[in-house]
């Protein structure tokens, strides 16, 4: 599973699992944030959620054209500093709501937004070009078999930090709050203070083993040399290749505008919804480490599985029996309820990613030595009919449900009330088959990119799939604006017919997009 892969893979997987640490840290409680430090309704905290969001995917279009010109390193190394002074900003307490007049503080308003528009043009010069540099590694004939494969492996390995952000999020403004005296308002910028010294981590990391990857960091002299490399595409070819881009483009809004909907409406069914407590087994899944132990064992067991020596197995069996000595040990240890909040529901989508890509990469391994693999385009459609199955399921569920309602605060303004105890393993079932879709469509969406785009234009169309994102992120703030005006399993019927639309069109296409992946 990992052998054959370029070097250059795991010290850029890396520097880009430390930004995503930080990033995902940051939006476990954002939402949550807007609504109790200004006292904003769901409709207008989901609509600058999602502009948030609009603007982090937008920004990688310009990046990708500075790219283009100066360099991916370049713009790499710009957007870290960019984010960390954004974050900087951000996790410095400034109030919110006046408690004398009850109004917003503007001083504070303020500062966020301008906070939000470092952080994303920041994201912009940074995430985007990053990828291109993998998708780089494998235009080395060595490794171009193995795009997919690496796409989903980098996929994989950026979403560990993803899993360890919920938990950080939720426990540092506790202990900001309840050990230090922290407002709760004032404990949430510890938060996004977190941020900043992930961006440190990935800096270092990026810097220590450049050596690894400096070849596709572009630039002047290194485009030059790349030119003469690529064979030179027609204008139709060109032309017929930016068109496929583009319609795959027009899908993926979709996907992400369901998608996303884990940081706005899926958070509010937590935060609303969902019951806040849990025992005995189920309490076990929001132990982040219980989730490492589980991980563990499904790659010491894959290993094993190629291991080639009798110490290599040992060590296997090693870790595995040791993962399971811990969770029997923990299990058997558990003692009365634990409090669940609703960011912590967020570690179940990069949890089921690192979780389920050795199993995801085994399977198309085995239909490819078949000559059955799908290809990339397919991938996604059936990743769009899945991701509608993954809201059919919360539909069924939350029918007979009261609508959304809000009560006055301790501050005198609107909150969110909580009103019913559903089981979390709905909300946790949901996550599951929405990673099932995202696998299929996100590391195999930006393999196709980068093996499609023509070569001139590598990261402006890049920037456009981020683009593509970010019209879908824009669009996420529709989850907001219908929480409480319609029933719960109307809002989710929304992503659902969006879903199966997009997944319809993608099929009607599929012979086009199939054309140009060749």
């Amino acid at each position: 599973m990992f052998e054959g892969q370029p070097k250059g893979l795991w010290a850029l997987a890396l520097a880009n699992t430390g930004e995503r640490f930080g990033y995902y840290t940051m939006i476990a409680v954002f939402a949550l944030f807007l609504r109790a430090n200004f006292g904003l309704s769901a409709g207008v905290a989901g609509t600058i959620y999602s502009s948030f969001l609009m603007f982090v995917y937008f920004f990688p279009l310009i990046g990708g054209m500075l790219a283009d010109k100066f360099g991916f390193g370049k713009m790499v190394t710009t957007g870290i500093i960019v984010m960390f002074l954004g974050y900087l900003l951000l996790s410095i307490p400034l109030g919110g709501v006046d408690p004398a007049t009850g109004k917003t503080d503007m001083v504070a308003m303020g500062a966020m937004i301008a906070a939000l528009l470092a952080i994303g043009f920041g994201t912009g010069l940074f995430k985007g070009n990053l990828q291109v540099m993998v998708g780089n590694l494998y235009d080395d004939p060595a490794y171009s078999a193995k795009r997919d494969d690496g796409f989903s492996l980098f996929y994989m390995a950026i979403n560990i930090g993803a899993l360890f952000a919920p938990t950080a999020a939720t426990k540092i403004k506790d202990w900001a709050e309840n050990s230090l005296g922290f407002s709760g308002n004032d404990a949430y910028h510890f938060s996004f203070a977190v941020a900043c010294v992930s961006l440190i981590v990935s800096i270092l990391i990026y810097y220590i083993f450049r050596f690894t990857f400096r070849h596709v960091e572009g630039g002047k002299r290194a485009a030059t040399a790349a030119q003469q490399n690529v064979p030179e595409l027609s204008l139709k070819e060109t032309k017929e290749r930016m068109i496929a881009l583009v319609l795959v483009y027009a899908v993926i809004i979709f996907f992400w505008m369901a998608f996303h909907q884990n940081g706005l409406s899926l958070t509010y069914f937590a935060n609303e919804f969902t019951a806040q407590s849990s025992s005995g087994l189920e309490s076990m899944w929001f132990d982040v480490f219980n989730l490492v132990m589980i991980i563990l064992i499904i790659y010491a067991g894959f290993s094993l599985r190629d291991a080639k020596t009798g110490k290599a197995k040992a060590i296997c069996w090693g870790i595995i029996a040791f993962a399971i000595i811990v969770l029997v040990g923990k299990y058997v240890t558990l003692e009365g309820e634990i409090a669940v909040s609703a960011p912590i529901f967020q570690h179940f989508n990069p949890f089921y990613v690192v979780a389920l890509t050795p199993f995801s990469m085994a399977l198309f391994a085995y239909l490819g030595r078949k000559g059955k693999a799908p290809s990339a385009p397919r991938k996604i459609a059936w990743g769009m009919i899945i991701a509608a199955f993954a809201f059919l399921v919360l539909a069924a569920f939350s029918v007979g449900l009261p609508q959304p309602q809000t009560e006055m605060g301790p501050d005198g303004y609107q909150v969110a009330k909580h009103v019913a105890d559903q089981t979390p393993y709905l909300l946790i079932s949901t996550y599951l088959i929405l990673t099932f879709a995202e696998l299929l469509l996100s590391p195999m969406g930006i393999s196709f990119v980068t093996k499609v785009a023509p070569p001139k234009y590598k990261g402006m169309m890049m920037g456009g799939w981020f683009v593509a994102t970010a019209i879908g992120n824009q669009l996420v703030m529709v989850g907001g604006l219908l929480w409480g005006p319609l029933p719960l399993w109307a809002v989710w019927s929304v992503f659902i017919v969006l879903c199966l639309l997009a997944a319809l069109f993608m099929f009607a296409i599929m012979k086009r997009l199939e054309k140009v992946a060749r």
